[in-house]
């Protein structure tokens, strides 16, 4: 169960990167408030994830789903580039997250 957590939390980071780019600065009032909504989401599925889950772990694997998610959303939403070396930089971090999950006795 906390890993199904996480992965929903680490979406949640993909939401709320989307809507913080969206809010201009938090400028633009919907967006600011799926922004700070969906913030507060992730944190708490992560704290409930953490009750089960290393630190080290379910932060890594957070943050990971976060970077890759807001890097895919970038790309296919947003229109920024998706070069060689940048697609090789979200595949090294996906292999990090498999790995994170294959060394966890959780």
């Amino acid at each position: 169960m906390a890993w199904i957590l996480l992965v929903v939390a680490g979406l949640f980071e993909v939401v709320w990167a989307y809507y913080m780019k969206q809010s201009s600065g938090f400028t633009r009032v919907w967006p600011t408030l799926i922004t700070i909504s969906t913030m507060i989401v992730s944190f708490l599925l992560l704290s409930f994830a953490m009750r089960t889950l290393p630190l080290g772990t379910a932060y890594t694997v957070w943050t990971g789903i976060g970077a890759v998610g807001a890097f895919a959303v970038g790309v296919t939403v947003l229109g920024e580039p998706a070069d060689a070396t940048r697609i090789v930089a979200a595949v090294l971090i996906v292999c990090g997250l498999v790995l994170m999950r294959v060394s966890s006795t959780q």
